[in-house]
């Protein structure tokens, strides 16, 4: 009995070191991710409030991320990310694929909602695909990557115009929602739903959608499926971003410089 009480307090104590040590990391992570691009140098008073930590606790992070160069306290007593930081991300970049981000994001939204899903980027003055995935059902719409199609038809198009900045009808509409539903609009048969995904200082990217024949995707099924389609969206902004800080958009995919 005794030896089964030490056992269950050393696993108690360990659990909650580890919780604990869980805790300490992702702190520390939120500490660097509350500077933004172009921000040298923050105080500790700006830190805490950014990442909701007392002073005290991002004091001793701060300390504690300084003795590896993640961290420098300047002369003035500001703070600022320091080399390894930058070491760090150097080598993200050298090893950075878009593909190996955008793809899985498609993948998962196949399995959401079972249509095929597509990356559209802007292209001049039309959409490019970049990357696709290939729904289960054997009647779908079928778009090769590299395929050039117009930017004022078709969801994709409507919503990188939109986000872009266009003026008037539907594109405020679009910019309010957050998405946009197009049947038949460049295809007769045709229906998708789109929203925009935005990469690093929140700079648009392109426009996630997926598509199918509009028999299937009926306008109360693609309303459904719009909020599979904005949180994947959102999802792969945050990826592309480098993280979900604290100067990112309320309502990400309404916002637009």
């Amino acid at each position: 009995m005794r030896n089964t009480t030490a056992k269950a307090t050393k696993a108690a104590r360990d659990e909650g070191a580890t919780e604990g040590g869980v805790t300490a990391v992702t702190r520390a992570l939120s500490l660097m991710e509350a500077f933004e691009v172009g921000e040298a140098t923050l105080s500790l008073a700006e830190l805490s409030r950014r990442s909701a930590m007392h002073k005290t606790t991002a004091l001793r992070l701060a300390r504690t991320l300084a003795l590896s160069r993640y961290m420098v306290q300047t002369e003035d007593g500001q703070w600022r990310l320091g080399p390894a930081a930058g070491w760090l991300g150097a080598r993200y970049q050298a090893g950075f694929d878009v593909n190996n981000v955008v793809e899985p994001a498609l993948h998962q939204l196949v399995k959401d909602t079972g249509e095929s899903a597509s990356f559209y980027v802007r292209e001049g003055d039309v959409r490019s695909c970049v990357a696709r995935v290939e729904g289960p059902r054997s009647v779908r719409h079928n778009v090769r990557i590299g395929e050039r199609l117009p930017l004022n038809k078709g969801a994709p198009g409507r919503v990188i115009l939109a986000f872009s900045g266009a003026h008037g009808e539907p594109y405020e509409s679009i910019r309010e929602r957050g998405f946009h539903i197009s049947l038949g609009e460049r295809e007769a048969e045709v229906a998708s739903v789109a929203a925009p995904v935005f990469g690093l200082n929140w700079r648009l990217l392109g426009s996630m959608c997926i598509s199918g024949p509009s028999s299937r995707l009926t306008k109360a099924k693609l309303e459904k499926h719009a909020k599979a389609v904005i949180r994947a969206a959102n999802q792969l902004s945050y990826a592309l971003a480098g993280s979900k800080s604290a100067a990112t958009p309320a309502a990400l995919s309404r916002w637009h410089p």
